[in-house]
């Protein structure tokens, strides 16, 4: 799907289940989730992610080093219904032990241009949990402006917002 110079991000399969359970078992990297998920949940989950990528061609993909294929998280472009809105919005989620190595931010990045300069969509968003601080991080720095608090999914939001 796409490339940036040290990460490959690839279509979700169902072989994938086992390498995001590393992420969706860990209590601390789905603290702003509304809980850890099992492997059914996991199956689910990549479930979904394989119909949204049928339907409109985007979702979330796996991100791996593209020098060695090492699984490191997921990032993407995904819908969501934002106050009556459906606005594409980038995502990502990374295994704890990868953290700190600026990976999401470089996904990030490569989807917010994929979306601008490819899909030539106007904006993209990230809806982020108002105390989740690392993801606001990555937003802030892919450019992402914060425009208001909004509560979604049971919980107060951030919506970022990239206009070019």
């Amino acid at each position: 799907m796409l490339e940036t110079e040290r990460l490959r991000l690839r279509k979700m399969q169902m072989s994938d289940v086992s390498k995001l359970m590393e992420i969706f078992s860990d209590h601390v990297a789905m603290k702003y989730y509304p809980s850890t998920k099992t492997v059914d949940e996991a199956r689910n989950w990549v479930r979904w992610t394989i119909e949204h990528e049928r339907k409109y061609g985007v979702s979330l993909w796996i991100v791996e080093l593209k020098e060695t294929g090492e699984f490191l998280g997921q990032c993407g472009l995904m819908f969501q219904e934002v106050e009556g809105k459906r606005e594409l919005e980038v995502g990502y989620l990374f295994a704890r032990r990868v953290w700190g190595n600026g990976y999401a931010t470089e996904a990030a990045e490569a989807c917010r241009n994929y979306a601008i300069n490819h899909l030539l969509v106007p904006r993209v968003i990230s809806l982020i949990d108002v105390y989740n601080e690392p993801s606001i991080r990555v937003a802030e720095r892919i450019g992402m402006k914060r425009c208001k608090k909004i509560l979604k999914w049971n919980k107060k939001v951030w919506i970022y917002r990239y206009e070019p």
